[in-house]
C-alpha cells in the first residue's frame, strides 16, 4: 500500500463515525388512540387498526420505521377509559386520536398541550371539547359523520315501526 493510500483510507475511516453521527434517522413519531369502545381481539377493532395503518402508510407513515402507535381500548368500561386516558397522556405523544365521547371528554380534561383528534363524537361543541366547528380553538379537533340537528331526525328515520 503506497503512502497516499493509506492516508486517504486512514483520513476516510476517522470521518466516518462523523458521517455516521450527521446522518441521523427520521424522529420517531408518536400516535396514542383511545377508542371509548372495542377491544383488541374485535374483528371490527382489527379492522380499523389495519385501515388506520394503511392510511398513515399511504402518507409516507410506516409503523416501527418512522411512527409508533400506541392504540388503547376501553371496551365501553369507564374506569379503563380513565386509566388508558392517563396512560397516553403520559406518553407524551406526538397527537392523540380519539373516538367516542367518552375518551374524547377524558383527554380533552387531561390535557392542554397534546393535541387531540377526535371521531364519532355526536356534539363536540355541546360537549365542551371544541368552541366551534369552524373555529375548533384550543388543542382539539375532529370531524363528525354528520351534522349533529340531523341526528334527531335519523333517529325518528331508524324508528320505523
Amino acid at each position: 500500500m503506497r503512502r497516499r493510500e493509506f492516508v486517504t483510507l486512514v483520513g476516510g475511516a476517522a470521518a466516518w463515525p462523523i458521517a455516521a453521527h450527521a446522518q441521523q434517522g427520521e424522529r420517531m413519531r408518536r400516535i396514542g388512540a383511545l377508542s371509548s369502545g372495542g377491544a383488541v381481539d374485535d374483528t371490527e377493532t382489527k379492522t380499523f387498526l389495519a385501515a388506520f395503518r394503511q392510511e398513515l402508510e399511504q402518507l409516507g407513515w410506516t409503523e416501527g420505521r418512522n411512527v409508533q402507535i400506541d392504540a388503547r381500548f376501553g371496551q365501553g368500561d369507564a374506569d379503563r377509559i380513565r386509566k388508558y386516558a392517563a396512560e397516553l397522556v403520559a406518553l407524551a405523544p406526538d397527537v392523540i386520536f380519539s373516538t367516542g365521547g367518552a375518551a374524547t371528554e377524558l383527554l380533552t380534561k387531561m390535557t392542554r398541550t397534546v393535541p387531540i383528534v377526535f371521531a364519532v363524537v355526536p356534539d363536540p361543541v355541546g360537549s365542551g371539547f371544541v368552541d366551534s366547528l369552524s373555529q375548533p380553538g384550543g388543542n382539539a379537533t375532529g370531524f363528525l359523520q354528520f351534522e349533529y340537528s340531523l341526528s334527531a331526525k335519523c333517529g325518528k328515520f331508524a324508528r320505523l315501526d
